[in-house]
């Protein structure tokens, strides 16, 4: 089977998949039931995600990509401010996780393993790269790496508290992202004051220069 239709199968099989492993756990089990489900040879889909648990939330982690894509296009976007667009694509993909918060709860364990670690980071990486690019960001310095750190950070912690959340229509996430994304500005804001051409930098060089060598 080719790169491409594993992962067109992957895709396909990651919100059944995700279904069944509130029950069943990420696991050959909830394989095996997403394809029954979806029609699909379970041979096809066992050799899809031969790679274990985390190639299955690999799969679910895009389907959320793709959904919160669909729900919010470029055109939707473009309409508001950056703190809107950032808000407005975490809420999506927490709408596209609703159905399988158990599934969330699960997935969140496995990638605390230590040996999960590094491709955890890597999942939350992608997730705020392909936020910041939908909402329009075209940065290729350091700030684009900043962003990224940044916003995956949020993310995941905003995760954290979506997952025990028992308030009405998610309130208490909803105040948490919000006040954290108003952190964001508020450092976006400061850092551009700092680096402004306008403003005189921070030198060590220069610093040095004039501690050996005072003015007269």
């Amino acid at each position: 089977m080719e790169a491409g239709s594993l992962d067109q199968l992957r895709l396909a099989l990651a919100p059944q998949i995700a279904a069944a492993a509130a029950f069943d756990g990420w696991s050959d089990t909830a394989v095996r039931e997403a394809a029954g489900a979806a029609g699909i040879d379970a041979d096809a889909a066992a050799y899809a995600f031969s790679g274990g648990a985390m190639a299955m939330i690999d799969a679910w982690i895009g389907w959320v990509d793709a959904q919160m894509i669909a729900a919010l296009p470029a055109d939707k976007l473009a309409a508001m401010k950056v703190r809107g667009r950032i808000g407005a694509q975490v809420l999506a993909r927490l709408a596209a996780m609703e159905p399988h918060k158990e599934a969330l709860r699960r997935a969140q364990a496995i990638m605390a393993m230590p040996q999960n670690l590094g491709q955890a980071l890597k999942f939350g990486w992608r997730s705020a790269d392909t936020m910041w690019r939908q909402a329009g960001d075209t940065a290729t310095d350091y700030n684009h790496y900043t962003k990224r750190m940044t916003l995956g950070s949020i993310y995941l912690a905003t995760l954290a508290v979506y997952v025990d959340d028992t308030s009405e229509d998610h309130a208490d996430t909803k105040a948490f992202l919000e006040r954290r994304i108003d952190g964001i500005m508020k450092f976006e804001k400061a850092k551009a004051r700092l680096l402004s051409t306008d403003v005189e930098r921070f030198s060590p060089a220069r610093l040095l220069g004039r501690l050996r060598y005072p003015a007269r």
